[in-house]
């Protein structure tokens, strides 16, 4: 059985196996293997076959790390995968091939599972928001409420499902929240002492809660500004606003009311950022069905 790599996500290139991606795969392994499968022994010298089924219509995500996660416990194992990430999948679907050893096939069977449920439960989920803004032109992004140590991953699956990704950390670019704001003493003195140190490619941006906040963000200079929890009416009178006093700048709304994304989106915005993807999304349930012993 060869080995099939699924095609780049949207333009978007697959995730890289990275030294610390991997060696997250192998605490992840390890925490679950622990001093060692006690049903190996059941298996020793035997090979086998195996596959995934979707249990659920969704979007698939995770394909990229079933390779490297089996490697690590049965480096001649050898798969196929039948669907790329960021693909829909129904009920039933057959979506990855495998073979090799039967007790490393066993081992690997909850970690790489857990891992591709979850993912393709944010991708799900992404996706469905994203139709919900097709043809608005106002794009869909995510946030840094994420699980520690799974970042890069659950921001893997929201591009999967057509969502943007928002700033990995805090050295992507400069928020400027409501504590900052406070502490530095005004809008314009936080936008400036950020522009004086930070790199110059930098955007800068400020998180407004109010509309004398946004205009003085705007006039500061700032890229972009994120206005958090206005109403969509409220949204629907300050964006031309906004956008009179520099019609470049970046609006985006958060905090919002996914019920209400049409109306967000019908109000001149650019982005809208939500976390519910990663917080809130169920996984889809996938399943590993093992086949014949081959020795």
């Amino acid at each position: 059985m060869g080995a099939s790599a699924p095609a780049a996500v949207a333009g978007f290139p697959l995730l890289p196996l990275t030294p610390a991606l991997e060696a997250q795969l192998k605490a992840w392994l390890a925490e679950d293997i622990g001093r060692g499968d006690l049903t190996a022994p059941a298996l020793v010298g035997r090979s086998g076959r195996a596959h995934w089924l979707s249990r659920g219509d969704g979007v698939f995500c995770g394909g990229v790390l079933v390779g490297p996660l089996l490697a690590l416990l049965d480096p001649e194992a050898s798969l196929r995968l039948l669907v790329a990430d960021g693909e829909p999948v129904r009920t039933g679907q057959r979506l990855v091939e495998l073979e090799g050893q039967a007790a490393a096939l066993a081992a690997f069977e909850r970690t790489a599972l857990n891992l591709a449920m979850r993912l393709s439960g944010i991708a799900t989920a992404t996706a469905a928001l994203v139709a919900e803004l097709a043809g608005t032109g106002v794009r869909l992004a995510d946030t840094r409420k994420t699980t520690p140590g799974l970042r890069v991953l659950e921001k893997y699956a929201v591009r999967c499902g057509g969502g943007c990704n928002h700033r990995l950390g805090l050295d992507d670019a400069a928020m400027l929240k409501e504590n900052h704001l406070a502490w530095s003493g005004s809008v314009a003195l936080a936008v400036a002492a950020v522009r004086a140190s930070a790199p110059w490619p930098a955007r800068v941006i400020v998180e407004a809660e109010t509309a004398a906040e946004a205009e003085a963000a705007v006039r500061a200079g700032a890229d972009a500004v994120l206005l958090d929890d206005f109403t969509p009416a409220a949204l629907a009178e300050l964006v031309p606003r906004l956008r009179a006093l520099a019609p470049t700048v970046l609006l985006e709304a958060s905090g919002i009311r996914p019920e209400q994304l049409a109306a967000y989106a019908a109000t001149g915005i650019d982005l809208i950022s939500t976390s519910a993807p990663i917080t809130r999304s169920p996984w889809l349930d996938l399943s590993m069905r093992f086949e014949a012993i081959l020795a």
